[in-house]
């Protein structure tokens, strides 16, 4: 019997019956062969931790664009941080921590420079349309190991593409995703707001802090807590209704206190129209494209797609970069 053989008997024998197991598996969209020491989970979070995208991910904004400070989250330290909270719910409830960390390390591979910013700036201008979770499936379909893409399992890719609040997981381990997202957010971003002083936490409702706590830790501590207390011996992942409740109106107060706020989002405008810009100009000059996206559009890729993926798989540095280089007039030098 294998390694592998041996890791999928504990699971069989381990965890919750609720939980996905590896050798059940609906498998990969292109068959392979099994490797003798990882299952099929494992396997998954090794290729999305040794992909580009994933390394991309340290120079893509989370909230704060280019912010002054080294202690900010950007969107690589979000992603370890959901895949935290998830192994954490996952491990309480004897469900699968490597396809939940698969999951949740894959979950934003798809994400634009510039945070949300430069998602809405492509889904405007291009006529296809842009949404992150599909462009994160696309990205491990697609667009990794030069076209080949990763050749993830179906469970991995439908967490990756239903972990936004309008997605529905097939699976437990997807749907700890989806939470763990938001807790992670809701977590880091308030701390990132205080820390710039665009909040306090005393600006925090009092009936939120009552329910959830008044400080970053407690409030990550009670989401945890009772997420795996409701959750434990059920076939579904749930929070109780006042925490659920707390969870609404605390998304409600970033929303209205930070993700809109004029001080935290100043640049965003310019963010939108640099990526823009960039979209039109390649679309209008396809050879200035690295070979792999030409190479998708000779396959019969449709060229806004294939235009999209290379803006909006671009880091935040990299997107300034390659702007100021096409259109800011550099000093002449013999």
């Amino acid at each position: 019997m294998t390694i592998r053989e041996n890791l999928e008997e504990w699971e069989q024998e381990y965890l919750s019956p609720y939980a996905s197991l590896s050798r059940n598996s609906k498998g990969r969209a292109k068959p392979e062969k099994q490797c003798d020491i990882r299952p099929v989970f494992q396997r998954d979070r090794d290729r999305i931790i040794h992909c580009k995208a994933f390394r991309r991910l340290k120079d893509k904004t989370q909230v704060f664009l280019t912010p002054e400070g080294d202690h900010y989250r950007t969107r690589l330290t979000h992603t370890l941080e959901v895949s935290q909270n998830a192994r954490t719910i996952a491990k309480a409830l004897k469900l699968n921590e490597e396809l939940v960390e698969a999951i949740a390390l894959g979950h934003d591979l798809g994400h634009t420079p510039f945070g949300h910013a430069g998602e809405r700036a492509l889904n405007r201008v291009c006529p296809l349309g842009f949404e992150h979770s599909q462009q994160s499936v696309r990205t491990v379909d697609r667009l990794e190991k030069d076209g080949q893409g990763l050749n993830l399992t179906f469970e991995v890719r439908d967490g990756i593409l239903n972990h936004q609040t309008s997605g529905n997981p097939h699976t437990l381990e997807g749907r700890v995703v989806r939470l763990s997202d938001k807790i992670a957010y809701i977590h880091h971003d308030m701390d990132d707001a205080v820390r710039a002083g665009i909040l306090t936490e005393m600006d925090v409702p009092a009936e939120i802090r009552e329910v959830l706590g008044s400080t970053p830790g407690e409030r990550l501590d009670s989401f945890i807590h009772d997420i795996v207390t409701n959750s434990m011996d059920r076939d579904d992942i749930i929070m109780s209704p006042p925490v659920a409740e707390a969870m609404k109106k605390i998304r409600e107060f970033m929303f209205e206190r930070v993700y809109v706020n004029p001080l935290a989002k100043s640049e965003e405008k310019k963010a939108e129209v640099l990526m823009e810009t960039l979209y039109t100009h390649f679309m209008k000059h396809l050879d200035d494209m690295p070979e792999e996206f030409r190479d998708l559009i000779s396959e019969g890729e449709p060229i806004e797609r294939v235009v999209c993926d290379y803006v909006g798989a671009m880091s935040d540095r990299y997107a300034i970069s390659l702007y100021e280089s096409i259109f800011i007039p550099k000093s002449w030098q013999i």
